[in-house]
């Protein structure tokens, strides 16, 4: 046996596994069909990166040999396609067709040991992309390109968003092979026809022929339709555990040598039915679960948009517009602590650019006039305006905001290959004892029907279709309420929090229709002056405030900063200028409100702004649909609002005022400690901390641009009511779920029950193995919209 195994490898490439030619090349006494594979072999070598062919057999592309890269040393080029680019480093997201399997993942993700430049490469298998980060002064774009079609993986690069691109493609070679084994499936019915209604004396002449054709069309579809299920389950053997791929390939095998074996002895007809048949279904069953996710991916990245407004200037004036509402050549007018939602050119302004949610670094970055900044970044300084270059890519920021979970994937994935483990175990124990039982009652007929049987009624896809399928849906609900959760692990976080931690100004209150009212008196330059300072802040009293002043000109200024909850200061035409609370004016005035946004001009007190907010309506309602959880208020500003606040709030109800973020933070902590799953909700400004601490954070928005990447949802100020209905369906998905499982546990019990007995026809238990995904996905298709109707979301 493994004489021949030796001999079959050596007819084809060690790295491609296409058939050698008659002129091959041999190098470490492996032999190759070209050049090109030989050379992308000794690329591995010389980097101990041969590892890549222990994962599959013959896991590389033929390579085809360099293209015209020569438009890749354009600079506008390069810009188009770049993520990110500063100083030295660069970030770039190719699309690779050639993604297909364990090795190219291994090897994509070692890309920094062929070329030290490159800093590291992550790899989304379902969307076959890969994002490298590499030193554009050591190794050029085009370099880069180059070593990736040196080793097989050749990038398709379009200046498009590469997965709006491709998300309407399907998988062509799985049509193709369903394509096949359907015409295979059609004419092996066909030829059993005879078999199925009886044998006369003229049709018996043709049945040993109709057998050998049976066989010949069993070979294409155990052999090329059904490959994909041998690869899988012999890679998961040579790492010494057993996938959900591994019975149902050696269910194929058995069908397979037991039909030649029948046929070529002429013992009977063989099970070509059975094998084409089942080959057929599972293979439309994967297509039906490829086609469900990619709606689901293409349904959250183009269709559903994050619920933020970003300030467009349109001839000197603002104006909030939807983030999918951005065009190119748009003037942006980006303030502090606000995020740049496309890549642009600075115009305008003195931009110092937080890039921690795209390089992790936190350290601010220093933008001149005429430089691009990309999208991601947040302006730690004054304001500044934009002008827009790129389309905004929502799967771009939300790849941003769940890089986080990119640690976790692989402790995911090895837990799904533990639960397979046992099942498929499982799984062959009852196969075999079946076996072996009908066997020792010498009904080797049955053992054979129940061993085949068991192996196919037994599906595992149902299990682990139940959860991805309902909470994606529950997303899509969630979406179109204005609420924007980032991704499905954080629909379990909200269903499982039982304290509820409330911002009190840009969260139970807005400023969209606040009562402002100035006590003191303003020139109508020192108007100008106040609303030059205040344009520049993303804070909602600061832009409210500025609506208020009706100011149609302003000043630039300099060394403009802002303490997040307490105030702002800048030099504006050699006058200082101060805006904020009491606490931080740097002289003392005696005899006036401790709150309201006070003013000062060149140390001389000016008065106060008094902003009587506007409180969200159906508030004492909100609260009382959420009795059930324990509720918290953590406020930075004063008690004065406090007798309002008992007329909404239980008197369980713990609240405490005058706390900065940090003290917010750390009472956060302290309830976690206690036992407490926490959720915040908080207008992302002065409470981002306390967001990113909590086990579910929502920021709160209102037409404006305050998307913190701490926080774990988006949520309109205008939906708020809806939180109690929001968090009851991410309670009732968790429901759907366990529904699902006990549906599929039940599925697999009835259907074992029959096999076992040998009574249950192999085709028939091939046919009933789709319809339970089927119905898997209609059950949590419409058990998600029943109870997203019974919570008022549809």
């Amino acid at each position: 046996m493994e004489d021949e195994k030796n001999i079959t490898i050596e007819t084809l490439c060690y790295h491609c596994g296409e058939d050698l030619p008659k002129l091959n090349h041999t190098f470490d006494n492996k032999k190759f069909c070209c050049s090109g594979c030989l050379g992308v072999y000794k690329i591995l070598s010389a980097n101990n990166l041969c590892n890549y062919y222990h994962y599959n057999n013959s896991p590389g592309q033929q390579f085809k040999g360099e293209s015209h890269l020569d438009y890749l040393d354009e600079p506008n080029i390069i810009t188009q396609l770049l993520d990110y680019k500063h100083q030295s480093s660069s970030i770039i997201t190719f699309y690779i067709p050639a993604i297909h399997c364990s090795s190219c993942i291994w090897l994509l993700e070692h890309l920094y040991k062929i070329n030290p430049a490159v800093f590291s490469s992550r790899i989304d298998f379902l969307k076959k992309q890969v994002t490298i980060s590499y030193n554009h002064e050591e190794i050029s774009l085009r370099q880069l390109v180059e070593m990736l079609n040196q080793i097989g993986y050749e990038p398709l690069i379009s200046l498009q968003d590469v997965v709006k691109a491709h998300s309407s493609s399907v998988d062509k070679t799985l049509v193709l092979k369903i394509a096949t084994a359907g015409f295979l499936m059609g004419n092996v019915m066909l030829f059993s026809f005879p078999e199925y209604f009886g044998l006369s004396g003229l049709e018996k002449k043709f049945q040993y022929l109709f057998g050998w054709l049976n066989l010949a069309f069993s070979i294409p579809a155990a052999f090329f339709c059904g490959r994909d299920y041998f690869v899988s389950a012999i890679t998961s053997l040579k790492h010494k555990h057993v996938n959900l791929d591994t019975p149902l390939a050696l269910i194929i095998a058995v069908l397979f040598f037991r039909t030649a074996f029948e046929i070529v002895l002429n013992t009977g007809p063989g099970f070509a039915d059975t094998l084409t048949g089942l080959v057929f279904l599972l293979l439309m069953g994967k297509w039906l679960k490829q086609r469900t996710y990619h709606h689901i991916s293409f349904d959250r990245d183009y269709r559903s948009y994050f619920p933020i407004a970003v300030t467009t200037l349109e001839n000197g004036k603002e104006k909030p517009v939807s983030i999918n509402e951005i065009q190119l050549g748009d003037r942006l007018w980006i303030r502090n602590g606000e995020l740049v939602p496309a890549d642009a050119i600075l115009m305008k302004g003195d931009a110092w650019m937080d890039m921690s949610f795209v390089t992790g670094e936190s350290e601010p970055v220093h933008k001149v006039l005429g430089e691009i900044i990309y999208a991601g970044g947040r302006q730690t300084t004054e304001a500044i305006e934009l002008e827009v270059i790129k389309p905004v890519s929502q799967s771009y920021l939300t790849g941003l905001w769940n890089n986080e979970n990119y640690k976790n994937a692989v402790e995911k994935e090895t837990f799904n290959d533990s639960v397979a483990k046992f099942f498929s175990l499982g799984v062959f124990i009852i196969a075999f004892a079946a076996t072996g039982y009908w066997l020792f009652q010498d009904e080797s007929s049955k053992a054979w029907s129940a061993f085949t049987a068991v192996i196919i009624v037994a599906c595992p896809c149902v299990l682990a279709l139940s959860t991805p399928f309902t909470l994606s849906a529950i997303l899509s609900v969630f979406d179109k309420k204005g609420f924007y959760v980032k991704n499905t692990d954080a629909v379990e976080e909200l269903a499982k929090c039982d304290t509820i931690v409330f911002d009190k100004t840009g969260t139970l209150t807005s400023t969209e229709n606040a009562a402002i009212s100035f006590g003191g008196h303003l020139e109508n330059d020192e108007k100008v002056l106040v609303a030059s300072l205040l344009r520049n802040s993303s804070h909602p009293l600061s832009r409210q405030i500025l609506k208020t002043l009706d100011v149609d000109h302003f000043h630039p200024l300099k060394d403009y900063r802002e303490v997040l909850g307490k105030g702002l200061a800048a030099k504006i035409d050699r006058r200082s200028i101060y805006a904020g609370h009491l606490s931080m004016l740097p002289i003392t005035v005696e005899n006036i409100s401790k709150s309201g946004v006070h003013i000062l001009i060149d140390h001389v007190y000016k008065g106060h702004f008094d902003v009587e907010q506007q409180w969200r309506p159906g508030l004492k309602q909100l609260m009382l649909d959420l009795s059930k959880y324990q509720i918290h208020l953590l406020s930075g500003d004063t008690d004065k609002d406090l007798w309002r606040l008992k007329t909404i709030f239980s008197t369980a109800t713990k609240m405490k005022f005058r706390q900065s973020p940090h003290e917010k933070l750390n009472n956060i902590l302290a309830l976690q400690q206690s036992g407490k799953k926490v959720m915040m909700l908080g207008d992302g400004l002065n409470d981002a901390g306390g967001l990113k601490q909590s086990n579910f954070g929502i920021a709160i928005t209102d037409n404006i641009n305050n998307f913190t990447p701490g926080c774990d949802a988006i949520l309109k100020g205008s939906s708020i009511n809806y939180l109690p209905h929001f968090a009851q369906l991410s309670k009732d998905g968790l429901k759907i779920i366990k529904a699902s499982f006990a549906i599929a546990t039940a599925y697999n019990c009835v259907g074992i029950f029959y096999a076992v007995q040998g009574t249950l026809y192999p085709l028939v238990a091939a046919v009933l193995m789709p319809i339970s995904t089927v119905t898997i996905i209609c059950f949590t298709t419409f058990a998600t919209r029943i109870y997203a109707r019974k919570n008022k979301l549809i």
